[in-house]
């Protein structure tokens, strides 16, 4: 049996060499007795700290202010906070990507998760929704659920991750709740198709109530196709997904927030379907924008052997007349992130990680 023991010093140093590169192989027996159910609860306090202990060696993580963008009356319920992050996949950083401005070390994974973990920490979601997930299983489902998250993994049928040499397996997205404060309702796996064809490209929808007002709303995650040449194809997913949340929010009966990595500038016809949709939605971080009309200059930057990558492809969708947008995380600035770009010593991933506060609409009678 592998015992966590009681103090959060024995809980991570077990669960560090646990959870090490290429531990679903090394500790396949170990991994097999860690069910969550029967396992003590964390202090998320003091998981920080040790994630800290760990990355005492690097820079301090970047300071992000929350910007409040509510204008109506105080809600008499907590917000819900929701955060958005592909939080690149260890096989394909370590393997595939080519950060050529990123040391090597900056990519260990022993360190790295401890920098994904603080950054999830410090914000504290009550709803997580992950991208290139591929270390759910030694990981992130362990810790999370000890943390009082419902955890969900869908991986891609064909993930790039099983080319690296010693992967620890799919990349997929992952959802995460807080069991305190939402029930779950509905969950549906859904495998994206295009052109009547089944692609490689997935995401997980999940009807949940909230325990506080007794509302229902969708919470759905996805990571549609990359690369220049396939715009159509992630129109095409795009369009199955919009349907796939019609069915399930009953044509816009219940409210719906969409986490994603789209793949697509806004200048793309998947987000002008987004934007369109009988959905009725609005894109979040747009309202950052002094007009609120203009999606941020970048979600992610990196440095690649064919040149600088500088894109906005990361987004957080919403029911524009059944939610509020009370606050969004602020983004890197262009001098935090630094003329190598990300990752970094710093930073764990190439995309920054989107956090909003949402609300209930006052009048649950109110027309989509």
């Amino acid at each position: 049996v592998c015992s966590m023991g009681n103090s959060t010093s024995r809980l991570y140093s077990v669960l560090a060499k646990t959870l090490s590169s290429g531990a679903v192989s090394q500790h396949q027996d170990c991994l097999e007795q860690l069910d969550p159910a029967r396992l003590d609860p964390i202090d998320p306090k003091d998981l920080l700290e040790e994630c800290q202990i760990v990355l005492q060696k690097r820079p301090p993580r970047f300071q992000r202010n929350f910007v409040n963008l509510k204008k109506s009356t105080a809600s008499n319920h907590r917000p819900i906070r929701v955060m958005q992050w592909n939080i690149l996949a260890q096989a394909l950083g370590e393997g595939k990507d080519n950060f050529v401005q990123c040391p090597m070390e900056a990519l260990k994974w022993e360190e790295r998760k401890c920098l994904i973990l603080e950054e999830i920490l410090a914000y504290k979601p009550d709803i997580l929704c992950l991208q290139e997930v591929d270390h759910y299983f030694d990981t992130f489902e362990p810790l999370l659920s000890r943390l009082g998250y419902q955890c969900t993994f869908f991986p891609k049928p064909w993930s790039p991750c099983l080319d690296v040499e010693r992967n620890n397996g799919p990349d997929g997205c992952a959802l995460f709740f807080l069991k305190d404060r939402f029930e779950l309702i509905n969950s549906a796996n859904i495998r994206l198709t295009a052109m009547k064809l089944k692609t490689n490209q997935v995401a997980i929808a999940q009807t949940l109530k909230c325990n506080e007002t007794g509302r229902l709303f969708c919470i759905a995650v996805t990571h549609l196709k990359a690369r220049t040449g396939w715009e159509r194809f992630r129109s095409a997913q795009g369009c199955d997904l919009l349907q796939n949340l019609k069915n399930i929010t009953q044509g816009a009966k219940i409210p719906l927030i969409i986490c994603g990595d789209f793949n697509a500038e806004p200048t793309e016809e998947v987000y002008r379907e987004f934007s369109n949709s009988s959905l009725n939605l609005n894109s979040a971080y747009k309202l950052l924008s002094p007009d609120g009309q203009s999606e941020p200059p970048y979600t992610t930057w990196k440095i690649r052997p064919s040149g600088e990558c500088r894109h906005t492809l990361d987004y957080i969708w919403y029911s524009q007349h059944a939610l509020n947008v009370n606050s969004a995380l602020g983004l890197l600035t262009e001098e935090q992130i630094g003329p190598n770009r990300l990752p970094s010593f710093n930073y764990p991933s190439d995309h920054l990680s989107l956090v909003c506060d949402f609300s209930f609409n006052q009048d649950p009678d109110r027309l989509l």
